[in-house]
């Protein structure tokens, strides 16, 4: 951890050479997600409900899952750029370093820039919180802050998975894309909307369901089954398969030469 604060202050010193490029950078990513919450303002002003939840409601399943998408995109930079650090050699002299791989992965790029999606999620956290009707009680809030830990552990391994297939192709593969982006602009809406289909997909294939769908149910009063508060926990198990499939990847990695 201390390794990975000297980083972080590092590329913020990197980052305010520049400050009016870093200023924009950042009000770049902000107004990216404006219009994503544009959109939905637009549909519920012609349709006021989306299956059986307000505004209120989307807003703050939303943020919910924007949130833990940006700090995993702060964070895991390093693995989203991964395909660029292969490519230029530069993931050889990572692995002549004696400290451990992946940490050296993390610390190599810091997404400061992203931090721009933080605000709004969590103006639409405090929005939904305030306009949604729910009863807070301590359940509630472990709920709360278990769905965005739950998050944050899911995007987390995406983006391993991601730099580990980087391994066997040299280049980053963009369908994986639909499980960072793709996941974070569907997630905006409870998954119950696209059907059971994507439910199921979404809980036992990659699981979203764990920290998006299940605890909103109990968060918002739709079911009582409490132990539904407990469901992102599991979503530490995903670590298991994706850090395999990491150390699978690194045994038989061959340098580019570069």
């Amino acid at each position: 951890m201390r390794l990975y604060v000297k980083f972080l202050g590092l590329h913020l010193k990197a980052a305010l050479q520049y400050k009016l490029s870093f200023a924009l950078s950042v009000l770049s990513q902000i107004l990216v997600s404006f219009n994503t919450l544009l959109g939905i303002l637009f549909i519920f002003n012609r349709f006021h409900r989306i299956k059986t939840y307000s505004l209120s409601e989307v807003l703050l399943c939303f943020s919910i899952i924007l949130m833990p998408y940006a700090l995993a995109e702060v964070i895991m930079r390093g693995f989203d750029t991964f395909a660029s650090t292969i490519g230029n050699g530069e993931f050889d002299r990572i692995l002549l370093r004696p400290r451990g791989v992946l940490l050296q992965v993390v610390c190599n790029k810091v997404g400061l820039n992203r931090f721009g999606r933080l605000p709004q999620a969590v103006l639409m956290l405090a929005y939904g919180i305030a306009k949604s009707g729910i009863v807070w009680d301590r359940l509630k809030i472990i709920a709360l802050i278990l769905m965005i830990f739950g998050g944050f552990i899911v995007f987390c391994c995406i983006f391993v998975i991601y730099a580990s297939l980087c391994f066997f192709t040299l280049e980053g593969l963009e369908f994986v894309n639909v499980l960072t982006d793709g996941a974070k602009e569907h997630g905006k809406y409870p998954l119950d909307v696209y059907g059971r289909r994507v439910v199921k997909f979404c809980t036992y294939i990659v699981p979203y369901s764990l920290f998006q769908y299940y605890p909103f149910l109990y968060l918002t009063g739709r079911t009582d089954t409490a132990w539904y508060v407990f469901l992102p926990l599991l979503t530490s198990g995903f670590i298991v398969p994706c850090l395999l499939l990491w150390r699978y990847g690194l045994r038989h990695y061959k340098s580019t030469g570069s």
